[in-house]
């Protein structure tokens, strides 16, 4: 977040790249756990990014965090999941929209 306050879009990208893969990790850790075929297929995100959403897709992403974390505390691995994945369906998009040019 505080890369985009400065407006650094290379700083931005390196830290969403970073974020998105520890989110893999984590993705990985679920599919451990529940050893099971997923239900990802039916999970979707969103339309693509443009230029003046890059913020409120982070804020999303992090509000899908925190969903996800409290998911965790109560026990809902399977929604944890999902809420994983979609964020780090958000800070890939953000990725590539700021690595494209």
């Amino acid at each position: 977040m505080k890369a985009l306050v400065k407006k650094d879009e290379s700083e931005m990208a390196g830290s969403v790249w970073k974020a998105a893969a520890d989110l893999e990790y984590a993705l990985f850790l679920f599919s451990l756990m529940q050893q099971e075929e997923s239900e990802r297929s039916s999970w979707k995100l969103e339309s693509p990014l443009k230029q003046a959403e890059v913020g409120p897709v982070l804020v999303a992403a992090q509000d899908l965090l925190m969903k996800a974390k409290s998911s965790i505390d109560v026990g809902e691995l399977r929604e944890a999941h999902k809420k994983t994945w979609m964020a780090r369906g958000h800070l890939l998009t953000i990725w590539k929209h700021l690595t494209k040019g």
